[in-house]
């Protein structure tokens, strides 16, 4: 799928609009995203920072969605395991920059190439208007070349 159209589509995405959580940027070649996130009444907690569960679904396909993208339909790719680690409170707006580099992708194509599973982890940090890491998501992707039959 063509990025622009990607990211247009998860822009008008109900889960995200309720969350106000926005896509930023999906390069063409979906080796990097951008995700942000301001703070909204709709979207804090208790204690007037932002929801948790909203700063988990800021990251929660991304990876996958990637992939997907970069490997092609030759691939089985998806989001098997998720961690988060709050690590401080997040007010104001808030950003997720996501990035695949060529060794990552060449490694899934060696890991995979005898139709193997592959399961990498990779981390994003979710960081605050000053740079600061409000929290880090670690995400597992199950990856598998799809075997012909």
């Amino acid at each position: 799928m063509n990025a622009k159209i990607l990211k247009r589509l998860l822009n008008i995405y109900p889960p995200y609009i309720g969350a106000g959580i926005h896509v930023d940027r999906i390069s063409e070649d979906y080796r990097d995203v951008i995700v942000s996130m301001k703070l909204r009444w709709y979207n804090r907690n208790y204690v007037g920072t932002h929801f948790g569960g909203s700063l988990a679904s800021m990251t929660d396909p991304f990876f996958m969605l990637m992939l997907m993208n970069i490997l092609g339909k030759e691939y089985v790719v998806w989001d098997q395991a998720a961690r988060i680690q709050f690590i401080r409170p997040g007010r104001g707006r808030v950003v997720a920059t996501f990035h695949l580099g060529q060794d990552q992708i060449d490694e899934i194509v060696a890991q995979t190439r005898d139709g193997a599973v592959f399961r990498p982890e990779y981390e994003v940090e979710i960081l605050d208007e000053e740079g600061e890491a409000v929290a880090r998501v670690t995400k597992q992707e199950y990856i598998r070349k799809k075997v012909r039959k």
